[in-house]
């Protein structure tokens, strides 16, 4: 009653008959296939994700490649544009800090966006690289335009104008008020003295 009883044959059946029903014979354990057939479609997704990445940085450099008759033409002491491909997760052509071409969820669409403090612009957005080629010379103007304007409205080195010449008019005016200020008190103070 309280010893150990013996196993017996019937007792160790169903155990075999448990590992036989998991490992057939020529058939793999269904976690190994379904590793394997995970791995292969995860190496199909990413080989379709570069094939994607290397069509997308084709389409940049033929977008490039159409952008330097424009960039030719920038003279060279304007240093305001630095035309480059960055190739990370999402392969962008940069125009300049804040202005980049990278393509849309369609692979086959161009969108020009320009980065702002309030978020990202859309410029343009064409399947037609000749249309992208368009609005990136109407930016280059713009932005050529702008850096005219800033250089005309800025003083010439050594003149005292604009800024710092009204800066220096108020300074003359805050010491004038605090001297006249000063001479008035005294003038209170020695008449105050005087009457009393």
């Amino acid at each position: 009653m309280w010893g150990r009883s013996k196993r017996t044959g019937s007792a160790a059946k169903p155990a075999s008959a448990k590992s036989e029903i998991l490992e057939e014979p020529g058939r793999a354990p269904r976690l190994k296939e379904a590793m394997r057939s995970a791995r292969l479609e995860n190496a199909e997704r990413s080989s379709v994700v570069v094939d994607l990445r290397d069509a997308e940085l084709t389409r940049l450099e033929i977008l490039s490649e159409a952008l330097d008759p424009l960039f030719a033409d920038i003279p060279a002491e304007i240093e305001l544009f630095d035309r480059a491909i960055s190739k990370g997760d999402t392969p962008r052509l940069w125009i300049d800090a804040v202005a980049h071409v990278m393509m849309g969820r369609d692979t086959r669409v161009y969108r020009f966006l320009l980065d702002t403090r309030y978020g990202r612009k859309i410029l343009a957005e064409s399947s037609d690289a000749n249309e992208i080629v368009d609005a990136v010379t109407r930016y280059v103007a713009r932005r050529m335009i702008e850096r005219e304007r800033a250089l005309a409205d800025a003083p010439m080195p050594g003149s005292i104008e604009g800024p710092a010449r009204r800066s220096g008019w108020r300074t003359f005016r805050r010491v004038l008020w605090w001297t006249v200020g000063i001479f008035a008190a005294l003038y209170i103070a020695v008449w105050y003295l005087a009457n009393y």
